[in-house]
């Protein structure tokens, strides 16, 4: 095969390759990028598994203080936490349907974006903003990734 008979195939791989990745987001969807989470607060009458607390926050998962002080703070806003996502997408790997499901187990001392966003969650409360509003921040802005877990 020639030079001009290479070049000419890996050109039109190439063009095949661009056009076929112009045209898939074209047709992508963003909204399916986020990650689960529920648009309202649970039902009163729904049974949730309890978010981890007191003398289950020690041991060797709990190594670090932030570790425990996200737990203990998730706790006290566990109904925030319901609704909204959580952007190191363990909806798809372990099945959680909010960023609370992280703090239900011991997930959220293993995964920093879990505890970012749940120290986000927390502050953004205390400061009187919405569950829609802190999830509108964590999709739109990624605002939690400035979080230092050793500050916390």
């Amino acid at each position: 095969m020639s030079r001009t008979g290479s070049r000419y195939r890996f050109a039109l791989a190439a063009a095949v390759f661009l056009l076929t990745a112009a045209s898939y987001a074209q047709w992508a969807n963003p909204a399916d990028e986020v990650p689960a989470y529920h648009p309202s607060a649970p039902l009163k009458i729904s049974a949730l598994p309890p978010i981890l607390s007191g003398s289950k926050l020690t041991g060797e998962n709990f190594r670090y203080p932030w570790q425990v002080h996200v737990y203990q703070q998730a706790a006290k806003v566990g109904n925030v936490l319901y609704q909204l996502p959580c952007y190191c997408h363990c909806d798809r790997a372990l099945g959680h349907t909010s960023l609370r499901s992280c703090f239900e187990g011991l997930h959220g001392t293993e995964c920093s974006t879990c505890a970012k966003e749940g120290f986000y969650a927390y502050q953004q409360t205390k400061l009187g903003k919405s569950p829609a509003q802190i999830r509108d921040a964590i999709i739109n802005q990624h605002a939690y990734e400035s979080i230092d877990l050793e500050q916390q």
